[in-house]
């Protein structure tokens, strides 16, 4: 492509509302334009990534006996009620009403299309397991758009559905994918990508994985284990916890603490520690003003999605000053007679010695002892996991680091095949529901999360199996005829032997052109200028500075096609 022709322009300024590297650098290169919040017009280099990637995706969910459909992006309200979904996601799912007055929705995933798609057409054990697959685009109304492709409202995603007879086979088939996703990314040239336990949100199911781009700007915490490679998101994620029980329980007293509310301030007033205290921590159920109250160690935090699996509710956080019952600032376990949903975390299991909410203005308890005083609790883990906390696996330490979810993985069960009575027979002719696997890549946001693993100062490097264009032509000089000459020559000469290559054939100054050539991430430079072809030479460079070499013209197609081959080969 003729780089002169290329609609898009590139720019050395950066946009006020672009913070981090991927996002200012797609806008500066030209690859990307804002349309509305969230939505965004893909210029061509940035298509020509995209359909790289959609195809590394094809031919790997190919691989593992995927068969490519496609599912409408608008559906009937009747297929989401089937599920259920239509009434429990909230203000993400987009609804309308059509020409006829029929309520329509626009898809965000379509576990229920491919269910519409198989049932009545698979009756039988035998036409088990399969996986159908679609690249599509899907609109979710997302709360916060943020970071260019990274988080976006609508999006291009590969969701692959597959239907099976038992759990075994599903487990079998799942790890299949699990490994098919890792080869994808690392043909896509991702290099800091895990495979963490996740929570299955509002997919539903049980066994969840995440593969998540490790970066410091990604919006999701990661635990790991540097030592025995335990991985999990922090939603899922558990720690060990040294104990904090002390030999001697003191006795359970009131203690005076005026106007003191937050956990900071009365273990300051009262000069203990906030290991050595019980916070609580309230909610509503989302929609409802039925109160959840969570009794958890005062140092730590509430892990929200923990707690919602636990409750099996959505919360909202709740102020509960003017609510009858309750004492806000001063609310504790022992004593409390309003109505609410109580919850122990794990953290105050065997705890003593401890400081608590007294359940009335101005006062708090001492020498709480979980175990005297609060017999017969229950208790479970929803607690934030803290960088330095012991491993579950190995005891060692665990670390803390930033991702971005760039594919998912879910064990999704019959939740989705019993809610719309997909049945087929078994052997002994017994209706049964099909086992569901559920398995996603946003394409978009792939190539964002290449840019934020792969660029530096100048601009963007894009790795060969996913760059727009493997080489940057760059002719210097073109009012030089010998150079125009030589320079479309070449040009042409590329093209035929399968070379996929942009001409930058501007008339325009040396240090213009390398300016783009670096900004748009180009893997490989190739220059012929004057001084050149003095020499019967072009000049060859990587993007990544680890090629720079003089190449006689008459052997640079050959020696570009090999260095393009062995990077290629690098990435399979």
């Amino acid at each position: 492509m003729l780089l002169s022709k290329m609609v898009g322009e590139r720019t050395k300024t950066t946009p006020s509302d672009a913070t981090i590297p991927s996002h200012v650098l797609l806008l500066r290169a030209g690859y990307i334009k804002l349309v509305s919040n969230g939505i965004w017009s893909l210029a061509t280099p940035a298509r020509r990534i995209t359909r790289k990637i959609e195809n590394i995706i094809r031919e790997e969910m190919d691989a593992v006996e995927g068969q490519e459909v496609s599912f409408p992006v608008v559906m009937p309200k009747e297929l989401w009620a089937e599920s259920g979904r239509y009434y429990s996601i909230g203000d993400e799912m987009v609804r309308f009403k059509d020409r006829c007055g029929r309520d329509m929705v626009l898809g965000m995933t379509h576990e229920e299309a491919a269910v519409h798609f198989a049932r009545d057409t698979v009756s039988s054990y035998q036409q088990l397991p399969f996986m159908v697959y679609q690249l599509q685009t899907k609109f979710r109304d997302e709360a916060r758009s943020r970071g260019g492709l990274i988080r976006v409202r609508e999006f291009v995603m590969k969701d692959a559905y597959s239907f099976h007879a038992d759990a075994e086979d599903l487990e079998k088939y799942y790890y299949r994918v699990y490994d098919a996703y890792t080869r994808i990314f690392r043909r896509i040239g991702m290099k800091r990508v895990v495979a963490v336990k996740s929570d299955s949100g509002m997919m539903g199911g049980n066994i969840a994985h995440e593969y998540m781009l490790l970066t410091p700007v990604g919006e999701d915490t990661i635990v790991l284990c540097p030592e025995c490679g335990y991985k999990a998101n922090m939603e899922v994620a558990v720690s060990v916890r040294g104990e904090t029980r002390e030999d001697k329980s003191e006795p359970l007293s009131e203690v005076f603490t005026a106007d003191k509310g937050t956990i900071e301030e009365v273990c300051d007033y009262l000069k203990a520690p906030q290991e050595k205290s019980v916070k609580a921590v309230c909610y509503f159920k989302k929609g409802t003003e039925d109160v959840v109250v969570v009794f958890i160690r005062g140092d730590l935090e509430v892990n929200e999605s923990k707690l919602k699996k636990v409750i099996s509710s959505d919360i909202v956080p709740a102020n509960l000053k003017d609510v009858p019952g309750f004492v806000a600032g001063n609310i504790g376990p022992v004593g409390l007679k309003a109505a609410a949903t109580v919850v122990y975390d794990e953290s105050l299991r065997r705890g003593n010695n401890l400081i608590c909410g007294a359940n009335k203005p101005e006062y708090h308890f001492s020498g709480l002892d979980m175990e005297r005083d609060l017999p017969g609790v229950e208790y479970v883990d929803v607690s934030k996991v803290r960088s330095g906390e012991r491993c579950p696996v190995c005891g060692k330490p665990l670390s803390l680091e930033n991702g971005i979810e760039v594919g998912n993985i879910f064990q999704l069960g019959t939740k989705y095949t019993k809610a719309m009575n997909m049945t087929v027979l078994d052997k002994d002719g017994k209706a049964f529901y099909p086992i569901m696997g559920c398995y996603g890549i946003g394409v978009g946001r792939a190539l964002a999360s290449v840019a934020e693993e792969s660029h530096d100062d100048k601009g963007l490097i894009w790795p060969m199996t996913i760059a727009p264009w493997q080489v940057y032509l760059c002719g210097l000089r073109l009012d030089d005829e010998n150079v125009k000459d030589k320079a479309f020559a070449f040009y042409e000469e590329l093209q035929k032997v399968g070379v996929e290559v942009l001409f930058d054939d501007r008339n325009a100054s040396a240090g213009f052109k390398f300016y783009d050539c670096d900004l748009m991430g180009i893997p490989l430079r190739v220059v012929i200028s004057p001084r050149s072809l003095e020499k019967g030479q072009v000049e060859i460079q990587s993007r990544d500075k680890a090629i720079k070499e003089d190449c006689p013209i008459e052997n640079a197609c050959a020696r570009l096609k090999e260095i393009i081959a062995e990077e290629i080969a690098r990435l399979s």
